[in-house]
């Protein structure tokens, strides 16, 4: 058979075989929840989501790696795939991430010479076949217009790839060659900021062996990578040997590189070349990673895949991603369409992506705690996220506790961002603060040193760093004394970027709320007085007579957050900038930002997580706030796809209207939140947006930072979570449930068969377990929710 016939079938049978995997999901009646997971949702259209093989919370993510939007790795954009690597973020914007020393693969080089290949990323790409790619979690296939298969699974620490070879061609083009595949191990990174490495090969084995130190994507400093790549013996080796520039060579078995001026790097790595083999052959490569040293990186592989086993490993990734997603259920009676099954357990999952176990890999310094990284970042994480983690898997999210306090222990500070082993830089206030609050009011408590963690939350609220930008907070002079951040701060003790004063003020009001909860828990009075005065400061860049228009018309609203200088007066920042209807991209970490970080004032007005009752009052009242939190989600000032919108849609529970939170939630999903590869709004931040929709759909969203769940009907019949720590179920069912979603407002409720009034829970019913139950009518409710003492707590009831 012709190497083009051989092509065209094989691009045929990848078609069928994309097609039938479709259809199974489509009519897939099981009730496992990994059944509906679709890993490519949010791979396209700035999603960056990660698509490859991986396990809950992983350190390896293995994932081809195309040339353009490549943030997560792989992107349903078409771009052809420049190498497998093997170890990347989710959902992250601005610049790639990881990706490091990718393999490349060729069937074979022209002319049958080594030099007949090519070794530079940039030219080397290959298209992939239409239909071909097949994702679910832990396994990830592709086929390449190549002639190659590339199934790739996981390990906690291993990436795993079988390459099967149907034909020997490159792009479009057949090449006058045997099959004779060549493995590339390349010195590099996505985002191409390696300072310098080495590699070698094995020339008895083909094992390509290396390290590299490189940069992290959003934050300061370097970290060291290694990798240890191993083949499945079995096939003849007929040459190893290094390549540098567009060059390769069998001699020397070594290279090392050093920082220079090429930009990118000079591409360089080592090859193992294979000798000739049948079509249908295929090849399996496993790739060990490790942050201390190649020999850990080897020894994690072998201790992880000792057998090379595709099928073994991809069952026990399997297998534990089903274990993880057991804990919840959900009752799909009446649906006919799979979709919002799809969503749902689409964004469970990618919900559990990061932050990472990197636990045994830090050589930062020594110590018998628990490692997670990938806090990318905390700014966007706390929001959804490790509310959502405690809910499911409260023994990780206990490790990621325990993490933060070590880091505090070790570095001096709580992260805000952090990655790759570096610090991450900080975009707002010290928002590990409200992830240690969440947890410490939610009982996570199992060997968490919460002595170590208070101190660390005093030291971000009074000390203040000689560098903020990437730990603790500015401007705590300033905050002291006058209450607000000013926007032409005085701040002679540390340095940062003198910007978002209105974003830094309101989040340094919150963040010392939530240490105001744990001083009181504690019994340390002064503290918890100290802490609660505080949190008040937002209303102090409050302007009651600022006004707004939205290109030229007046909103009717009067009332925004302003900039404030050090002499008490007001600055102006246009209560709409840095929205979807005035320059949207103009309130970044940058020297020329703005008085808001990526939201606008109209926006940051609503941030008074812990004090709504005074922030209704401040604004006019409840029926005047009701209509300002209409006009934020009718007039497109709202951006779903920036975390800060998540809470105002459950805002509405404030002035005694659940029901219109629950029309918010419903006017977003599936509008935003979709099947498609585009099927998110924005980037999906390590898996903010999956949480948000998970917990929206569970009709269950968090205050976080506060023990506080808000109840707005579930888009299921019933749904039921399983404490892993207790092993008590929560579940929560409907009375006149229906799939058009006509009957989404509670009209009544009742909590283990007796009346309940209140529109939130708190945690302890996930804890205890018990049953809520919710009867829905087609009109909103005028009693259930609406009494003062029905509405969640603020810090000053109205």
């Amino acid at each position: 058979m012709s190497t083009r016939l051989f092509l065209l079938c094989f691009v045929v049978a990848a078609s069928c075989q994309s097609s039938a995997n479709r259809f199974r999901r489509a009519t897939n009646s099981s009730s496992s929840g990994y059944d509906f997971v679709d890993p490519l949702i949010g791979t396209r259209n700035g999603g960056h989501v990660f698509a490859g093989a991986t396990l809950p919370f992983g350190m390896a993510k293995a994932v081809p790696d195309v040339t353009s939007d490549n943030q997560g790795g792989y992107a349903s954009n078409g771009s052809p795939v420049s190498g497998f690597s093997h170890m990347h973020d989710s959902g992250t914007g601005g610049a790639s991430s990881l990706a490091n020393f990718p393999i490349f693969v060729y069937p074979g080089c022209t002319n049958d010479t080594v030099n007949g290949c090519i070794f530079p990323k940039t030219k080397r790409s290959v298209e992939i076949v239409d239909g071909s790619v097949s994702a679910r979690p832990g396994y990830f296939s592709i086929d390449l217009q190549s002639g190659i298969r590339a199934e790739i699974t996981a390990a906690n620490h291993t990436a795993l790839y079988k390459f099967t070879f149907f034909g020997n061609a490159t792009g479009k083009a057949t090449v006058d060659a045997p099959l004779s595949p060549l493995f590339i191990a390349d010195l590099t990174d996505l985002p191409d900021t390696r300072q310098n490495g080495s590699a070698s090969v094995d020339p008895d084995t083909g094992r390509m062996t290396g390290n590299g130190t490189f940069n992290p994507s959003f934050g300061t400093g370097t970290y060291n990578l290694h990798f240890c790549a191993d083949f499945l013996q079995g096939n003849p080796i007929r040459e190893t040997g290094v390549f540098v520039n567009n060059r390769a060579g069998s001699d020397p078995k070594s290279i090392v590189v050093g920082k220079d001026n090429n930009s990118p790097p000079l591409p360089a790595g080592t090859y193992t070349w294979f000798d000739k083999v049948e079509e249908g052959t295929s090849i399996t490569v496993r790739v060990g990673l490790s942050f201390k040293s190649v020999d850990q990186a080897c020894n994690n592989a072998q201790t992880e895949i000792p057998d090379f086993d595709f099928s073994k490993t991809l069952t026990t990734a399997e297998e534990i991603w089903k274990d993880k997603l057991s804990v919840l259920s959900i009752d799909t009676t009446g649906f006919e369409d799979t979709s919002l099954q799809t969503i749902f357990w689409s964004g469970v999952y990618r919900a559990m992506l990061s932050p990472q176990d990197y636990t045994g890999e830090n050589y930062l310094w020594e110590s018998d705690e628990p490692y997670y990284d990938s806090w990318y970042c905390i700014w966007d994480s706390f929001r959804s996220i490790h509310s959502f983690i405690t809910l499911v898997d409260p023994y990780s999210q206990t490790l990621m506790i325990r993490s933060l306090i070590d880091i505090y222990r070790h570095e001096g500070w709580l992260p805000d961002c952090r990655m790759s082993l570096c610090k991450g830089w900080t975009q707002g206030g010290s928002n590990a603060d409200v992830v240690l609050a969440d947890a410490y009011l939610k009982n996570l408590t199992q060997d968490v040193d919460w002595e170590t963690g208070y101190e660390a939350l005093i030291k971000d609220a009074e000390e203040e760093p000689p560098v903020w930008d990437y730990e603790g907070r500015g401007g705590l002079n300033s905050w002291k004394k006058y209450g607000y951040i000013p926007a032409d701060d005085y701040d002679p003790i540390g340095q940062g970027l003198f910007t978002r004063s209105i974003s830094r003020t309101v989040e340094y009001a919150y963040n010392d709320f939530c240490i105001s909860e744990i001083a009181k828990a504690l019994g340390k009075q002064d503290d918890y007085e100290k802490y609660t005065k505080r949190s008040g400061n937002w209303i102090n860049l409050y302007n009651k007579d600022q006004k707004s228009d939205v290109k030229g018309t007046d909103t009717g609203f009067t009332g925004f957050l302003q900039p404030k200088y050090l002499n008490g007066t007001w600055g102006y920042q246009d209560p709409t900038l840095c929205s979807s209807v005035n320059s949207f991209d103009s309130c970044y970490l940058n020297p020329g930002g703005h008085e808001t970080y990526e939201g606008s004032p109209w926006l940051y007005t609503f941030f008074a997580p812990h004090d709504m009752a005074s922030l209704i009052t401040t604004l006019g009242g409840p029926d005047t706030f009701i209509s300002r939190l209409d006009y934020l989600h009718e007039s497109d000032i709202l951006y779903v796809g920036d975390e800060q919108a998540f809470l105002t849609i459950f805002q509405y529970h404030y002035a005694g209207r659940p029901g219109k939170s629950a029309e918010r939630v419903h006017y977003y999903i599936p509008s935003q939140f979709n099947t498609t590869t585009a099927g998110i709004p924005g980037n999906d931040d390590s898996g903010a947006m999956g949480s948000f929709v998970a917990l929206a759909m569970l009709g269950i969203f968090p205050n976080p930072g506060q023990d506080v769940y808000f109840i707005t009907a579930p888009f299921f019949p019933s749904v039921s979570i399983t404490n892993r720590m207790t092993g008590n179920t929560a579940t929560i069912k409907t009375v006149n449930f229906d799939t058009a979603y006509k009957n989404i407002y509670i009209q009544s409720a009742k909590l283990d068969g007796k009346e309940y009034t209140k529109s939130y829970l708190t945690h302890s019913f996930f804890l205890n377990g018990g049953t809520l139950e919710l009867t829905l009518g087609e009109k909103e409710s005028t009693t259930w929710g609406t009494g003062e003492e029905d509405l969640p707590p603020s810090l000053q009831q109205s």
